[in-house]
C-alpha cells in the first residue's frame, strides 16, 4: 500500500511541510488541478485551495473507494484506516 498527499503547492513547498511535519508519505503537487479536476478536489483550474478529498485506487490506478467531500475530519482517518485494512490487511 501506498499513501499519496497531493496539493496545489509547488514541489519544494511540499517538501518543506513534510520535512517540517515529519510525514512519512508522498506529497504530489498538482499545481494545474489536474487531479483535483479528476477527482473532484476542485471546480475549476483558478480555484485557490483543494477541498478535502480521499480516494483509494487499486495499484493499477482503479478507483477502489471515494469519500465525500468535506468528510468529518473527527472520524475521516480511522474510516479510511479501518476500509485499507479490510481491503489490503495489516495493522
Amino acid at each position: 500500500m501506498t499513501i499519496v498527499g497531493v496539493s496545489f503547492d509547488t514541489p519544494q513547498d511540499n517538501q518543506d511541510f513534510i520535512d517540517h511535519e515529519g510525514f512519512e508519505y508522498e506529497l504530489w503537487s498538482d499545481q494545474a488541478r489536474e487531479l483535483a479536476l479528476h477527482y473532484g478536489a476542485a471546480t475549476s483550474a483558478n480555484q485557490g485551495f483543494a477541498n478535502r478529498v480521499t480516494v483509494l485506487l487499486a495499484g493499477d490506478g482503479t478507483l477502489l473507494l471515494e469519500y465525500p467531500v468535506g468528510a468529518d475530519v473527527a472520524v475521516h482517518p480511522e474510516l479510511v484506516l479501518e476500509d485499507c485494512q479490510a481491503l489490503w490487511g495489516g495493522e
